[in-house]
């Protein structure tokens, strides 16, 4: 055959038992390739144990130095509150050389000072002074770990104020509480934005490593003799892998809820209707790239760099769309996992909020759309 020409020339209806016979088909490879199924099903169970377990926002168990200048009954009190918590494992050092020296060797994370006559200060002029030193290379844990030690300060002063029958005078005082993920469980967040971080990688995989590996074996040239049309060969493609992929979130929402104990408070109407989605947007991604790849190396690290950083990254599964610059905000609109990141937060930890849940799953209808055209274009049947 020379020249170019559609698949099957007009779209004249879809032939159902082709159809049948190419689903079938893909079928039958996918169980001959174990490679299919440890992408579908292996991968997301090895990425959630690594980045469930590894990825935390939680600061726990925090070593602390604890330098008293004097030591006396109110100081050893004070000190006494850090190692009943969970989030301090508080170090006694003699003086506070000692302690900094520690801090550099990053044998510690912070300092806790009591200066001078804490205890006598404190009875007498109620102004005790107390130096709070924190290891500030990573920014995020010592504003979570000055957060732990000002709350540590403050029950110790309630409790220091009832013990001798006076009020503690707080100029404000704060009631408050808080919604969707009350226990402040980092993995409640993390997990169900890794979610959709898997998927992204898993559906784009599928796709385009199996058709580049046709492409490399020679059987992709059979498909293009034969008197399918390209409807029939893209839905002979989309819905084998698709059930594959369905699987595997299936498989990862199990794990979230049962392994990770993360609640779902949304229904599982929502949560299918949007996996599907953005499962089939994945898809459509991975057909691209397979157009784009000719080797199976290529495809899997386009399907890398295309989709798994892009998600990982700029999707709000750990950095805040809101904190970055706008430009980069702006970006993250071209990104189907911030979509999906956004209704698996909301259906695990808020529930069914259908105007959040039904603008992320228009636009991911539009990506999808989107993709589809341009598959539809590019997609030719010729040999050269």
């Amino acid at each position: 055959m020379t020249g170019e020409q559609p698949y099957g020339g007009h779209m004249r209806g879809i032939s159902m038992m082709r159809l049948r016979g190419l689903v079938k088909k893909e079928s039958y490879q996918i169980i001959r390739d174990p490679s299919s199924i440890g992408i579908a099903f292996v991968l997301p169970v090895v990425l959630l144990f690594i980045f469930g377990y590894g990825v935390s926002l939680d600061a726990q168990h925090v070593p602390m130095a604890m330098v008293i200048d004097k030591p006396d009954k109110a100081a050893f009190d004070f000190i006494s509150g850090f190692g009943q918590s969970e989030y301090f494992s508080p170090v006694i050092m003699n003086n506070i050389q000692e302690a900094e020296k520690a801090l550099m060797q990053r044998r510690i994370d912070g300092i806790v000072w009591l200066r001078g006559d804490f205890g006598r200060l404190l009875l007498s002029t109620g102004n005790a002074p107390i130096g709070v030193i924190v290891n500030g290379v990573d920014a995020n844990q010592a504003r979570i770990t000055i957060g732990y030690v000002t709350g540590a300060w403050i029950k110790w002063l309630e409790r220091f104020s009832m013990e001798r029958g006076r009020p503690l005078n707080i100029p404000v005082n704060v009631d408050y509480r808080i919604w969707f993920n009350a226990a402040v469980r980092s993995r409640n967040f993390l997990v169900p934005g890794l979610i959709a971080v898997i998927m992204t990688l898993i559906g784009a995989m599928l796709t385009a490593m199996v058709i580049a590996r046709e492409w490399e074996r020679g059987t992709m040239e059979a498909l293009m003799v034969s008197p399918v049309k390209i409807q029939e060969i893209l839905l002979g493609k989309i819905i084998p892998y698709f059930v594959l992929g369905m699987g595997g979130m299936a498989l990862s929402v199990a794990m979230a809820i049962f392994i990770f104990h993360v609640p779902l408070r949304g229904s599982f109407f929502a949560l299918t209707i949007g996996s599907a989605l953005f499962m089939l947007t994945a898809i459509f991604m991975g057909l691209l790239i397979s157009q784009t790849a000719g080797s199976q190396f290529v495809a899997g690290q386009i399907a890398i760099v295309v989709t798994f950083l892009p998600a990982f990254m700029l999707s709000g599964f750990v950095f805040d769309i809101g904190s970055m610059p706008m430009v980069i905000q702006w970006l993250t609109h071209l990104v189907a996992a911030r979509y999906f990141v956004s209704i698996l937060q909301n259906i695990f930890l808020a529930g069914d909020i259908w105007p959040i849940f039904f603008s992320n799953c228009l636009w991911l209808v539009a990506m999808g759309t989107a993709f589809i055209v341009i598959i539809r274009k590019k997609a030719r049947k010729r040999l050269e």
